[in-house]
């Protein structure tokens, strides 16, 4: 197949190594992609949010299949603008998107299908955040209504720090005041074509900047795939009782939902419960699932664009684990501090390496933002597979740059 990956991220980079693995032949292009793609597939500096233009671009080069990474092409309705051409596109139009570009979206959906979440107030002015913030009581949950790119989730135990989020974000919308649910947090990716869905192998991700879950949320600093100590029938659970009831509610409101449902779940004692909805695949847990995948990764997302997910099986994985460490800028998330280089990439041995924001210098790269790496390793045991990937990050040297230590640390 020819088929156009939009996006610039690890996700990406991870999407087209798939692709690349399958030994099909495809020709993987990406748009706009970034200095670590470059060196695996053609890419082109497109905008990935201007539809008309990447509608275009897949007519004149007989592109079979259009993989939309990022949210903000989605929110931004490029996914219509390919189905209105006839292009078969993985990912949600612009109405079913809404479930990651409006949280108070997501809640009502939620609410009409059934689909256990947390309690939640919307608020569009700092009184009614205050008056929330107070009634839900400690730790504080407050939400940007909108994308905020990883950066508009606060869970605090400060009252002024909450207030304080509530403000900044009520300068760009709404916000949310949630209830605190206390648990392990898992992310489990659903393929769906508007119908059915078929589930991915669950992950964990940590959001917090630094060892401990201490520091500020990011957008994301590492994950682990499998997820050894979720209960039988955890999967199915999560289809029966949130993914088809919230596909099926789309449905009905004339919005199919055609790509990937991101599920943030928590497993409370009273259950499990959805933290949030995502329209696409999610950073960096992609960059662990996807190795993991033995199933041939362009057959499932061509049949979830023309619908054809019903008459597949499950999709199969293999017996190892996957874990996986980002490597951020000195500064990251607040204030990423730019353009530094980057050594030690070709010593390093036996892990895959997803470029997030790199750029090509001279016979080295540098770091573009605030996440700059991804470094996965696969093994027989989460503890081989910890000690191949930080062995690796040992040889990677970038000025002030910082990582977590402990992903995976507690699995077993």
């Amino acid at each position: 197949m020819r088929i156009l990956v939009l996006g610039s991220g690890a996700r990406e980079h991870a999407i087209v190594k798939a692709l690349l693995s399958e030994g099909a032949d495809h020709e993987v292009t990406a748009a706009p992609g970034n200095a670590g793609i470059a060196l695996e597939a053609p890419v082109v500096a497109l905008d990935p949010t201007n539809g008309d233009v990447v509608a275009q671009y897949a007519l004149d080069n007989a592109i079979d299949l259009v993989i939309v990474g990022p949210e903000a092409p989605l929110v931004a309705g490029v996914a219509d603008k390919l189905r209105t051409r006839g292009i078969p596109v993985f990912g949600p139009g612009k109405a079913a998107a809404a479930l990651e570009g409006s949280k108070t979206f997501a809640k009502r959906i939620m609410d009409e299908a059934g689909v256990p979440s947390g309690k939640a107030i919307r608020a569009g002015t700092i009184a009614d955040a205050i008056q929330a913030i107070d009634e839900y009581g400690a730790p504080y949950v407050v939400k940007a209504d909108g994308l905020a790119a990883g950066k508009g989730v606060l869970v605090t135990p400060d009252r002024a720090a909450a207030i304080a989020h509530a403000e900044f974000w009520l300068q760009h919308g709404d916000v949310l005041i949630e209830e605190f649910l206390s648990g392990e947090e898992v992310s489990l990716f659903l393929l769906s074509d508007g119908h059915s869905v078929l589930p991915l192998s669950p992950a964990q991700d940590y959001k917090r900047a630094f060892d401990g879950d201490e520091g500020p949320n990011t957008g994301g600093m590492g994950s682990y795939s499998p997820l050894p100590w979720l209960p039988a029938g955890f999967v199915d659970e999560v289809i029966d009782t949130i993914a088809l009831p919230t596909i099926r509610q789309l449905a009905a409101e004339q919005k199919p939902f055609i790509g990937l449902l991101y599920c943030g779940l928590i497993v409370t004692s009273k259950g499990i419960r959805v933290i949030e909805f995502n329209a696409r695949f999610g950073d960096p847990e992609t960059q662990v699932v996807l190795p993991r995948l033995v199933t041939p990764l362009s057959g499932l997302l061509f049949a979830a664009a023309t619908g054809g997910l019903g008459s597949l099986p499950r999709p199969e994985f293999s017996d190892e684990v996957a874990v996986g460490v980002v490597l951020a800028s000195e500064g990251y998330p607040d204030d990423p501090i730019t353009g530094r280089r980057i050594d030690g990439l070709d010593r390093v041995r036996d892990v895959t390496i997803d470029h997030a924001a790199t750029a090509a210098s001279g016979d080295t790269f540098v770091a573009t933002g605030g996440r700059v790496l991804s470094v996965v390793a696969l093994g027989g045991t989460f503890a081989a597979a910890r000690e191949k990937v930080y062995a690796a990050l040992g040889e990677i040297s970038l000025q002030g740059g910082h990582f977590r230590t402990d992903i995976a640390e507690k699995v077993s």
